[in-house]
């Protein structure tokens, strides 16, 4: 194999393995150089081989250093950066096995909540709460529920779960609203009572 074929060679060995990305501008350059020196002969031919060669090995050694990089960057990161990695990489590749991962995922995070909401309605029980507790009412409604129809309380609770967020994000606003009432009437009581 003559030296122009060896270097043909490992140029497209690396842009197959995608390690033309290394150094995109010295790939280029190099790549361009290993095509025109077939145009030249004798003393030219040569020095031009020894410089594509010389280039050549320092783009092996910008590749190394590239991949090492990599893992020291892959090591540096925590293990949820990997995943997310991991992931993004996943979802370019295959996008609907991802969409069907996160559905599982949603699906599963549902359960678990309802699940704990359910035993956090439980914990809220008296002891001694009579039928018409209304802790214990919340309670007995959400079991049957979760008996009768386990996704529909998955979607009740996600509901609430929704109302009670917009409740807090509105919250002052809100009380403020709701007590404005009594304090008319309690400034209405004052001035009657004098």
């Amino acid at each position: 194999m003559t030296d122009a074929a060896r270097a043909r060679a490992r140029l497209d060995a690396w842009r197959a393995n995608g390690d033309d990305r290394a150094n995109p501008v010295s790939f280029h350059l190099i790549d361009g150089l290993e095509k025109r020196t077939s145009a030249y002969d004798g003393e030219a031919r040569r020095m031009l081989d020894e410089r594509l060669a010389q280039l050549l090995d320092a783009y092996e050694r910008d590749i190394e250093l590239a991949a090492s990089k990599r893992v020291v960057e892959k090591s540096a990161r925590g293990p949820l950066a990997m995943l997310v990695e991991d992931i993004a990489k996943a979802s370019s590749v295959h996008e609907a096995t991802h969409a069907e991962l996160l559905e599982y995922f949603r699906a599963v995070w549902s359960k678990v909540s309802a699940e704990k909401q359910l035993r956090d309605s439980f914990a809220q029980v008296p002891k001694n709460a009579g039928p018409l507790n209304s802790s214990s009412l919340v309670h007995r409604s959400l079991s049957l529920m979760r008996e009768v129809s386990p996704e529909y309380l998955q979607q009740f609770l996600a509901y609430i779960d929704a109302l009670s967020w917009m409740e807090e994000l509105s919250g002052p606003v809100v009380t403020a609203a709701k007590d404005a009432p009594r304090a008319a009437a309690a400034k209405k009581g004052g001035r009657v009572r004098k």
